[in-house]
């Protein structure tokens, strides 16, 4: 695997790779093991949007991984100042192992890896959020034991979060339906290909995508960079609550997950985040492990 751009960019037996070496790796670790794999290399990490889980789990990773991750604001490069992502790539690539980039346009994110000659990991942009919802099937999969026949739920905006959890639910085998407000669906071509290539339902029905879900997933309403939108989108999207009534509907062995940060008393009620607080943290710890899993996938020699 040489980069992880978007999910769709890969197969179903390497998206389960991905999720049983992050196993591996959290067990050992865990246990005291050490996993120097990526020692004496360097991942850059650039930021065009702020960040908690994202920076602290890369930097962390690569420590643990016995290499060393360098923190590039957009801010501080030139690339901030007008400098072509091409240029910067091919820069880049003389000093790095690797990159990890955070920014708006998924298509920056492809001209870096097309330009570069070092693997390129997409943080997130506003199209797609990889790595975290690889923590959310490794979460899943330690809750349930299984991907394969799960439906999984999300209510909310069809942001990066939903359009990834479309494409990583059907390739691993789930049942995937998303509930949104008109004007606020996924991307149009994921929704068409998960029509095409599994379980896929869309409405704007929260109960009856709810139903008999197993698992349930949901995201703020205004994500960064839609800031101006907010009482637009806190207006339509009023009712697209994870609530206790919502909770009824799914199986009553139902999990909940949320990327973080959570906006209590908007997407989800503080009684059912506080209930299901123990896998919404394990889902957060699990950043660490997947995105450990995909650097020694990408950057390993």
């Amino acid at each position: 695997m040489k980069h992880l751009l978007k999910l769709m960019d890969l197969s179903k037996d390497e998206i389960m790779e991905i999720l049983d070496l992050a196993t591996k790796l959290k067990k050992e670790k865990k246990a005291g093991v050490d996993h120097p794999l990526l020692k004496g290399k360097t991942l850059g990490m650039i930021f065009s949007k702020a960040s908690t889980r994202t920076r602290v789990s890369f930097e962390v990773a690569m420590y643990q991984l016995g290499g060393h991750a360098l923190f590039l604001s957009a801010r501080d490069l030139q690339i901030g100042r007008g400098e072509p992502v091409q240029d910067t790539a091919r820069v880049l690539s003389r000093y790095l192992d690797g990159i990890m980039i955070r920014t708006y346009d998924q298509q920056e994110v492809e001209d870096m890896a097309a330009y570069g000659s070092i693997p390129v990991i997409n943080g997130l942009t506003d199209y797609a959020h990889p790595c975290q919802v690889l923590a959310d099937l490794l979460t899943i999969k330690e809750y349930k034991g299984e991907l394969e026949g799960l439906k999984l739920c999300y209510i909310g905006s069809g942001n990066n979060m939903a359009n990834s959890l479309i494409v990583g639910g059907i390739k691993t085998g789930m049942k995937v339906s998303i509930a949104c407000p008109k004007g606020f669906e996924p991307d149009e071509d994921l929704i068409k290909w998960a029509k095409d290539n599994g379980s896929f339902s869309l409405s704007q029905d929260c109960f009856e995508a709810a139903k008999d879900a197993d698992v349930l997933v949901t995201d703020v309403w205004t994500s960064m960079g839609q800031e101006a939108e907010m009482e637009i989108r806190n207006g339509s999207l009023k009712d697209y609550q994870i609530n206790d009534k919502l909770m009824a509907i799914a199986k009553e062995d139902a999990i909940v997950l949320h990327c973080l940060p959570a906006h209590r008393e908007e997407e989800i009620t503080n009684k059912v985040f506080e209930e299901h607080a123990k896998e919404i943290f394990d889902e957060a710890e699990n950043r660490l492990h997947v995105q450990k899993a995909v650097l020694v996938k990408c950057m390993a020699d």
